[in-house]
């Protein structure tokens, strides 16, 4: 029993000592409930909209109305055409689309059924989901009030069945299959995870043995040991893009709709970012263990919750939603998913590919230059 007191006494020690081990261990775990506690938010709000109004009638404008007043949904454009409607959803600026047809109005007031179609980005299966969920409760509700208001003063045998029909229809995943929306995601995330984590403990290994002090004295050259470090976990991560698709493509049955070529490129992009992230771990970190614990806890976990892999960026605080364009991995979705499910291109997803590959270059020459100044 003595010996094992004195065992927990000695790791206690330790961990004092170890000035980098305790924020991980009392500031992380706060810092991730008190951010997680407002972004893992599952009520959809604000679900970004655009409306196409042939009518343009009081009517027409009651239904958008009862649409912005809801809560729910937030007109960001109303076009003329119904073409337009395309580049909003494609950019990812709209998540729901509303075409009011031109004999809308005239329909309701004559009794017959009016038509509304309703428009969701399948490629965002949980907003798609709630926000159709919505769309239809709103509608019924106007429904029922024009119904009550015809009914006021008519005989019952006069009456003529009306309403509004919806017509759904799901763009880019029609089925509104989940692992549509999740798979092209993964890839993102098995990328950060090979790529970051191996690298940052490959490095760390390195000086816990204590070989990383006999490459130094070594005639090797500090940018050849870092290409030499960081070409492998390159390799693997190509290899993980190769495997992500071929499961993708022939497991799952999620063809990829853009070009594979641009899709590989902007992969590499992102490895910059995941390489040079693991190289700055592995600068800050002593041991296997700190690096691995810095990896999760810093870079991987707020990636995760706050890049819109599992909950929606519009459902968070402002803040939040202001601090998840410091995180590449929410440009790297978007990307991905784009190509998968949309099959846009570069001229859809440039800004996001420039803003990544910036990202990628300033966290890899800054990690080198760390890296080298710790050799020196």
């Amino acid at each position: 029993m003595k010996a094992i007191l004195n065992m927990i006494r000695k790791e206690f020690l330790q961990i004092k000592r170890d000035r980098r081990m305790l924020p991980i261990i009392l500031i992380a775990p706060v810092f991730q409930l008190i951010v997680l506690g407002y972004a893992a938010n599952l009520d959809v709000k604000n679900i970004p909209t655009v409306v196409c109004d042939y009518d343009r009638s009081s009517r027409s404008r009651e239904l958008v109305n009862a649409f912005t007043n809801s809560g729910f949904f937030s007109v960001v454009q109303e076009v003329d055409d119904i073409r337009d409607l395309d580049s909003y959803i494609d950019d990812g600026e709209a998540a729901l689309a509303i075409v009011i047809p031109i004999d809308f109005s005239d329909d309701l007031l004559s009794g017959r059924q009016a038509e509304l179609q309703v428009i969701a980005d399948g490629s965002d299966v949980n907003l798609a989901t709630a926000g159709l969920s919505y769309a239809e409760a709103i509608v019924k509700g106007y429904s029922v009030r024009i119904t009550l208001k015809r009914v006021r003063g008519t005989p019952l045998a006069k009456l003529a069945a009306a309403g509004i029909d919806p017509q759904v229809r799901v763009w880019y995943n029609p089925d509104l299959k989940s692992r549509n929306f999740i798979v092209p995601g993964i890839l993102g995330l098995l990328l950060m995870l090979t790529t970051m984590l191996l690298t940052s403990l490959a490095v760390v290994k390195e000086k816990e043995i204590g070989t990383m002090e006999q490459l130094v004295v070594t005639p090797i050259k500090p940018y050849q040991l870092i290409i030499g470090k960081l070409t492998p976990f390159a390799i693997i991560g190509i290899v993980d893009i190769i495997l992500v698709l071929l499961v993708a493509t022939f497991w799952f049955d999620i063809p990829v709709r853009g070009s594979i070529v641009q899709l590989f490129l902007l992969c590499i992009v992102f490895l910059m970012t995941t390489l040079g992230l693991g190289l700055f771990v592995s600068t800050v970190s002593s041991t296997q263990q700190q690096a691995m614990m810095t990896s999760t806890f810093f870079v991987m976990q707020p990636m995760i919750f706050l890049s819109g892999f599992v909950f929606p960026i519009e459902n968070m605080p402002r803040i939040i939603q202001l601090y998840t364009y410091l995180l590449p991995l929410r440009y790297f979705f978007t990307i991905v998913r784009g190509i998968f499910l949309k099959g846009v291109g570069f001229a859809e997803l440039w800004d996001d590919a420039l803003v990544l590959f910036l990202f990628g270059l300033a966290i890899l020459a800054l990690s080198v230059m760390r890296f080298q100044k710790k050799l020196g």
